[in-house]
């Protein structure tokens, strides 16, 4: 089982779904701990409400020394809008959520809706998300999981954000699974 920090900036939706994996027995973590970069984050009254220990940190070196008082060997980015530095012995234990299909609209700048009105703008007729491991570049590290969505004609941004963000709810759990089983080393090469 991984022990789990959840970072997020926001509501705190991927939160919410990592909480109820875990209760329905489907997610093979624990939550340690959430830390928000926004003090008035709605994620952080979600983690509370849930029993979570939960703070708000500003910054990659004020959040590892909240990570180091709690037991963690797994950091989970929830929609965490800064680029994080983790600590050297979790350097590559750093997972991430992107609404798209890397390479494709990712990097600096493409969060959240910007990534699916590019792809309402390209016409594109599917998206996805995936679930990788962070390094020190935007949506750079080694690939995890990947799920492709359908688009039906005429979806609007909006629209798309619904059905990517279904499929998020999916691809997350499936790769903290993934990496339980398998270890780091596993996409990072020994």
């Amino acid at each position: 089982m991984r022990k789990l920090a959840v970072l997020l900036s926001g509501s705190g939706r991927t939160l919410d779904n990592f909480h109820e994996r875990i209760q329905a027995g489907t997610l093979n973590g624990e939550i340690k701990v959430v830390l928000s970069n926004a003090a008035d984050a709605l994620g952080l009254a979600k983690a509370r409400k849930y029993g979570y220990p939960a703070f708000h940190a500003q910054g990659s070196e004020a959040s590892n020394r909240i990570i180091a008082a709690h037991d963690v060997d797994l950091i989970c980015l929830a929609g965490y809008l800064k680029l994080y530095s983790p600590p050297p012995h979790l350097k590559r234990s750093v997972l991430n959520i992107h609404p798209s299909l890397i390479p494709m609209f990712c990097g600096a700048g493409y969060y959240g809706m910007a990534v699916h009105r590019a792809v309402h703008a390209r016409g594109l007729k599917v998206s996805g998300c995936t679930v990788h491991f962070a390094n020190e570049v935007y949506d750079e590290g080694p690939i995890v999981v990947q799920r492709c969505v359908p688009l039906a004609e005429g979806d609007r941004p909006e629209e798309i954000a619904v059905k990517v963000f279904a499929a998020e709810c999916e691809a997350y759990p499936e790769a903290i699974n993934l990496v339980a089983a398998r270890g780091e080393d596993y996409w990072w090469g020994a």
